[in-house]
C-alpha cells in the first residue's frame, strides 16, 4: 500500500471557481476571485489587511522590501527553517543572524535571539516551523524593547494560533504559503497580512511594479511582479470554503499517531502544542531518540512498507552560501532536531487504513 507524504484536498469548488475564470477569460491577476480570496483570508486570520502574491517566498521579500530592510541591516531568522526563510534577506543584501531552536517546541530559542541582538540588528523573521507557534508573548516584547520589526513566517501555520489569536497577527507582516502540499493550496501562491491600513498599501503597490493607484501606467517606486492569478485565486477561496473540514481531518491524523507512539512506548516523541498554542498539524513531526537511525528508517520505511516520509530540514548554516555567516557559532538544539526529526504522512484524505499501515510500518521497524 502506497502512502504519500501529502496530497492535497481538493473536494470542493475548485473546479467550478476555475471554469468560471476560464470561462469569462479572467485567467491572469486581474479578476474578481483575488479581491474574494483576500477579503475571505483576511476575515479567516482576523487580519486587517491581506494582500496575494504568487508564492510564499515572495511574500516574506516582499515584506522585507515594504519594511526597508537592506544592506547594512542584521535579520535575525531560525537557522532550522525551510531556505525560504532566508533567501529573501540576501535577496535585499542584508546580513541574515542565524538563532538556534528549542528542543522541546523546534522554536526560536529566545535566549540565544536576545544574545545576539546588536546595534544593526532591524528585524527578526519568526517562522512557525511545521505549525507550532513560537512564545509570541515574549518574542513581541523582545522586539518592543529593541524596536525591532518583526516578520512571521506563517508558510505551515495557517490555522496555528497563539492564546486563541491566530499567527501573522502579531508582527508587523505576516506571511503564507499555498504550495501543493500546503493546508490551503493555489498550486502556488502565497499572502502576506498587515494591520497598518499605510503599509498593507506599500505592500499592494511593490506587488504590482509599484504601479500609480491613482495614474494610469505611471510608476511611483521600483517595486516587482508578485501578483497572484485569478485562477490562483479561484483555486485558494474554494480551499479556503473547507478549510475547518481539512482541519479537523489532520487533527485527528496527528491525534491517533500520538495516541498510538505512546501506547505502544516508540521511542521517538511527537511534536505538539503547549497551553498557550494551537498547532494546525501541517505535517505530522517526529524526533528519534536515535538520531543515527533516522535515514535508515526513512529508506526501510520506502523500500519495504511503500511508505513516503520527509526528513526535517537542514539548518540553513550548514549550507554552503550561508556557512560564513555562521562562523564560531554552536546551534545544538537545531542540529539535533534537524537530524533526528521527520514528517510521517498527515494529508486531510488519508484513510483509516492508511494510517494504519503506517503506524504498523513505524512500530515494525523500531521493535
Amino acid at each position: 500500500m502506497f502512502v504519500p507524504v501529502y496530497e492535497p484536498y481538493l473536494k470542493g469548488n475548485e473546479k467550478r471557481y476555475v471554469n468560471d475564470c476560464l470561462d469569462t477569460n479572467w485567467i491572469s491577476s486581474r479578476g474578481k476571485y483575488v479581491n474574494l480570496f483576500e477579503q475571505r483570508f483576511a476575515e479567516y486570520t482576523g487580519a486587517a489587511h491581506a494582500v496575494a502574491v504568487s508564492n510564499g517566498t515572495v511574500a516574506i521579500h516582499l515584506a522585507l522590501a515594504a519594511l526597508g530592510i537592506g544592506p547594512g541591516d542584521e535579520v535575525l531568522v531560525p537557522t532550522l527553517t525551510y531556505i525560504a526563510s532566508v533567501n529573501p534577506i540576501a535577496y535585499l543584501g542584508a546580513t541574515p543572524v542565524f538563532v538556534d531552536s528549542t528542543v522541546d517546541n523546534w522554536q526560536l530559542d529566545l535566549d540565544d535571539l536576545e544574545k545576539k541582538i546588536t546595534d544593526r540588528t532591524k528585524a527578526v523573521v519568526a517562522v512557525h516551523l511545521y505549525g507550532n507557534v513560537c512564545d509570541m508573548d515574549r518574542l513581541t516584547a523582545i522586539c518592543r524593547k529593541h524596536h525591532l520589526l518583526l516578520v512571521e513566517d506563517c508558510a505551515e501555520a495557517l490555522g496555528s494560533t497563539w492564546n486563541g489569536r491566530h499567527v501573522g497577527t502579531f508582527g508587523d507582516i505576516g506571511c503564507f504559503s499555498f504550495f501543493g502540499n500546503k493546508t490551503v493550496t493555489t498550486g502556488e501562491g502565497g499572502m502576506v497580512v498587515a494591520g497598518d491600513d499605510e503599509l498593507a498599501k506599500r505592500l499592494a503597490c511593490l506587488k504590482g511594479q509599484g504601479v500609480s493607484p491613482v495614474r494610469y501606467y505611471w510608476h511611483d517606486v521600483i517595486g516587482f511582479n508578485f501578483r497572484m492569478t485569478n485562477i490562483q485565486a479561484a483555486i485558494g477561496l474554494a480551499q479556503l470554503e473547507q478549510v475547518d473540514e481539512i482541519m479537523a481531518r489532520k487533527r485527528r491524523i496527528a491525534e491517533r499517531y500520538k495516541e498510538e507512539f505512546e501506547k505502544r512506548g516508540l521511542p521517538l516523541k511527537v511534536l505538539w502544542e503547549n497551553e498557550h498554542s494551537h498547532n494546525s498539524m501541517w505535517l505530522p513531526t517526529i524526533r528519534l531518540d536515535d538520531r543515527a537511525r533516522r535515514d535508515s528508517l526513512m529508506a526501510d520505511l520506502k523500500e519495504k512498507h511503500d511508505v513516503e516520509t520527509r526528513p526535517a530540514f537542514y539548518p540553513v548554516h550548514t549550507m554552503p552560501m550561508y556557512v560564513k555567516y555562521a562562523e564560531g557559532m554552536a546551534f545544538p538544539g537545531a542540529e539535533s532536531l534537524s537530524y533526528a526529526g521527520m514528517n510521517l504522512p498527515g494529508f486531510p484524505g488519508m484513510t483509516d487504513e492508511q494510517q494504519e499501515w503506517v503506524i504498523e510500518s513505524l512500530a515494525q521497524e523500531l521493535k
